[in-house]
């Protein structure tokens, strides 16, 4: 079996190695190393050890990761020839890619060996002052995810190795952080050569020195500053239900609530209607706002938590597009609502009706359409146009059969069977009835106001107007908005 000793050069000068692996090196004939780029290579080179870099795959290779994936199958080759020594900056388990690629590999057939070298962390804490027991997160520049980014922490970013790697982590930064917010520069820290300098974000890649000894701190954002953030948002929603809080939002239950979620609904839908990006932003806040307040009442009651919300949630997804997070294949999006359907139902007590689980809640437009979408799954349904339509002329026909024979009882039952056809005419067309009625109503009410605004100008009265000449201010206005 070949054998890998991955062994770590410190944070800078020859005086942190340990004599133990100083003297392995000294009397080694050969030394693998991640790169030359190290003080204490330049040291050990002028007493005679000779090192083998692999600085030349950074040069073959774009992308990072790629060059760790090389240089891990290349020792892994080397290895089964004759035993390695590879060295790394550091201590080999900290912020060192190859190393972690080494020890997953399977069936290689090589034993990887860990010793020494002082982790660049210990020198770091002490250049930029501060005590790692009060939370910090190490991060590498070179693939910075902005969700995984802890701001309430000290955050350290290494692998910051020039000008465009600056700049990457930089962009990623102000997504979050004010445009001025301090950063500090480390680059070489514990050694002779050892410079602390801090910047405002914006200026982060100008003038970047290139060196991969380079590492940036950013002190920890105040919670008050990070509003955008999920974190944020719940503190405030409990805050306000909290002792102290306001007394609108603590006397809130889940029925008293219920009326602002429908309200904030159909805010988002009018926002949508005027394509107001601005307003729609908003009002997607609003409904946001109600969820966090009913998680609140949960969690306050030892029900459920906005996490089980969450939870709850994310779960469904995953397991009802089977074609996106597993091996299932589809190819039409009626397909993905079968599968939708089948493993909704999956779980669920088997039905004695298919129109079992209606929401009584609905509106009753919506709660028609659910009823004809039901039924349509077993075949009652039209595949036509006409029918549907013959259907509509013949309920109101009936409903004036009704009016006829001044049978109100008879016509409320009529007029509903007349709502209830063009419910169906509207999903024959995927026309949402409730959005249609809905913009027809704001339609009304916006033309009205015009008219309103007409009858003023012209020192008139609204009740002292007939029919007949409000209409003829309605089709004024009708015709300029046309």
């Amino acid at each position: 079996m070949g054998r890998i000793k991955v062994i770590g050069l410190g944070a800078s000068t020859i005086e942190q190695l340990p004599l133990g692996v100083y003297r392995e090196l000294i009397k080694s004939s050969r030394v693998l190393t991640r790169t030359i780029n190290h003080p204490v290579i330049d040291e050990l080179i002028a007493e005679g050890v000779q090192f083998q870099s692999f600085d030349k795959i950074y040069e073959k290779n774009e992308q990072f990761e790629n060059v760790y994936d090389v240089i891990a199958n290349d020792l892994i080759n080397q290895a089964k020839e004759e035993d390695v020594i590879y060295t790394v900056p550091g201590h080999p388990m900290v912020a060192e890619k190859t190393v972690q690629l080494l020890l997953n590999a399977s069936e290689t057939n090589v034993e990887v060996e860990i010793e020494g070298g002082q982790s660049f962390l210990d020198p770091l804490f002490t250049a930029v002052q501060i005590d790692p027991i009060e939370g910090f997160q190490l991060l590498d520049g070179t693939n910075l995810d902005r969700s995984k980014i802890q701001y309430e922490n000290h955050l350290l970013i290494s692998q910051v190795f020039d000008t465009f790697s600056a700049s990457e982590v930089k962009l990623t930064l102000m997504e979050d952080l004010p445009f001025d917010y301090p950063i500090t520069i480390v680059e070489e820290a514990g050694s002779y050569n050892e410079t602390v300098k801090t910047v405002p974000l914006h200026e982060l890649d100008r003038d970047f020195q290139v060196s991969n000894l380079i590492t940036l701190y950013i002190r920890p954002q105040e919670r008050n500053q990070l509003h955008h953030t999920f974190a944020a948002l719940k503190d405030v929603i409990a805050t306000l239900r909290g002792p102290n809080g306001c007394p609108w939002d603590q006397k809130q239950t889940h029925e008293s609530l219920r009326p602002y979620l429908i309200e904030e609904a159909y805010e988002v839908i009018e926002a949508i209607d005027a394509q107001d990006d601005d307003h729609l932003a908003e009002e997607l806040g609003d409904v946001l706002l109600q969820i966090m307040l009913h998680s609140q009442i949960g969690e306050e009651n030892g029900f459920f938590t906005v996490d089980d919300v969450i939870k709850g949630i994310t779960d469904k997804m995953v397991e009802r597009h089977p074609h996106v997070f597993s091996d299932v294949s589809v190819n039409s999006v009626d397909e993905v609502t079968d599968n939708w359907e089948a493993i909704k139902q999956k779980d669920k007590p088997k039905k004695q009706s298919v129109l079992d689980g209606l929401n009584d809640a609905l509106p009753r437009l919506l709660y028609a359409k659910e009823i004809q979408k039901k039924v349509a799954k077993v075949g009652f349904d039209w595949q036509e146009e006409s029918p549907v339509i013959n259907k509509v002329k013949e309920e109101i026909e009936e409903f004036h059969d009704a009016i006829a024979n001044k049978s109100i009882d008879e016509a409320e039952m009529e007029l509903g069977d007349v709502l209830f056809s063009i419910v169906n005419l509207g999903r024959f067309y995927k026309i949402d009835p409730e959005i249609a009625l809905n913009r027809t109503c704001e339609k009304f009410v916006s033309r009205f106001k015009e008219v309103e605004k007409l009858v003023q100008q012209n020192n008139e009265t609204l009740t002292n107007l007939s029919l007949e000449h409000l209409d003829q201010y309605w089709e004024q206005v009708k015709s300029s908005k046309a």
